[in-house]
């Protein structure tokens, strides 16, 4: 029986390896751009240069397993088609592309690898005294500014979004924004309408919905948006967001063969988090062996367990959450905070790669 699984992000790649020792005689082939395993929820220190995002991806799987770099453009009838022209039959195929960054023109994308190294590159050359931008009040902004801050107190650094902070109570709000003020950063309430190009690549003017701007050396789009849109160009019905519609197995209703997991599967209630990278993996696993068993799959529901933002290396703000996502009011702040960050940073990767050794 041939597997396909596109993408070898966190949700790839612990699929690849569960159906690699837990589906006896299965040849599990994963297709992914680069030949690296990218630490998505470390790309904020890939860019501040404080500790690598990717790994070789050769070390994250299982023996037997096959690595195949490069893109696929459709998926359907039995058939992963790739950007080379050539092509991978399947029995199965399991979608595990997470979700995409669509940044303003003249901004640097901070959710993906190639934007990172770009934004490393330009940080890595600001002369003192320059300015960075991040555009994205959430989770992925605010890591993006403290980690920045803190890396290069001789830059000044802003952070620009409707609600920096947002997704937190309001009590873990203050936290965080109280975090950032102390490493410095200027925090800005306000949308971008417009980046103006200035003389460099990504330095230009900032313009805010209130009418005011101001110049930026280095400007980063940490806001995530939507889903790649291989789904909806193989013919497989997606929602509004993008993502693959799925049963209760995290099977396509277009195509049972196909499987979707991750921040690409169309499940009420999930968001896009490294949480549900794992959860969502193990589910759709489970749920193949059991058609391979001649079984309906179980119901898949998403649990979560809390929210952290990291402040730096040595501060974070954890919130704690409900099954459902909703919001605690109890939260862990300074160290503690941030041993339970590098926890779920580890915990993440090491999910990912649990099966390897046996």
């Amino acid at each position: 029986m041939k597997v396909v699984v596109v993408g070898a992000g966190y949700a790839g790649t612990y699929a690849a390896n569960r159906v690699s020792k837990k589906v006896k005689g299965a040849e599990v082939t994963v297709v992914n751009p680069r030949p690296e395993f990218v630490e998505r929820v470390r790309l904020h220190q890939q860019i501040a240069g404080t500790h690598s995002a990717a790994t070789p991806l050769g070390s994250m799987l299982r023996a037997g397993i096959t690595s195949y770099i490069g893109s696929v453009t459709k998926v359907g009838d039995g058939i992963v088609g790739l950007e080379d022209g050539t092509s991978l039959d399947f029995d199965y195929v399991f979608l595990a592309v997470g979700s995409t960054v669509r940044p303003m023109e003249g901004t640097v994308p901070v959710g993906t690898w190639e934007g990172a190294q770009r934004a490393r590159g330009v940080l890595a050359a600001l002369a003192p005294g320059s300015t960075v931008t991040v555009i994205g009040g959430g989770a992925t902004g605010v890591e993006t500014a403290s980690e920045i801050a803190e890396a290069r107190p001789d830059v000044r650094v802003r952070i620009v979004g409707t609600s920096v902070g947002e997704g937190l109570t309001h009590g873990a709000r203050q936290r965080t924004r109280t975090g950032l003020e102390r490493l410095g950063v200027d925090i800005v309430d306000d949308g971008v309408t417009e980046v103006a190009a200035g003389t460099g690549e990504f330095d230009g003017e900032v313009q805010l919905r209130s009418a005011a701007s101001f110049a930026s050396d280095l400007t980063l789009w940490a806001i995530l948006s939507g889903v790649p849109e291989l789904a909806a160009r193989s013919g497989l019905e997606v929602d509004a967001e993008g993502r693959t519609v799925v049963d209760a197995g995290l099977r396509s209703v277009t195509d049972r063969r196909v499987f979707a997991v991750g921040d690409c599967a169309g499940v009420p209630g999930s968001r896009f988090a490294c949480q549900t990278a794992g959860q969502s993996a193990d589910h759709a696993v489970d749920s193949l062996i059991r058609v391979l068993d001649g079984h309906a799959p179980e119901p898949y529901s998403p649990r979560y367990v809390g929210r952290c933002v990291s402040l730096g290396r040595k501060d974070a703000v954890a919130q704690s959450t409900r099954r459902d996502d909703t919001l605690r009011q109890a939260y862990v702040t300074g160290r503690a905070g941030a041993a339970l960050k590098q926890l779920a940073f580890s915990g993440s990767k090491f999910g990912s790669r649990w099966a390897v050794g046996g």
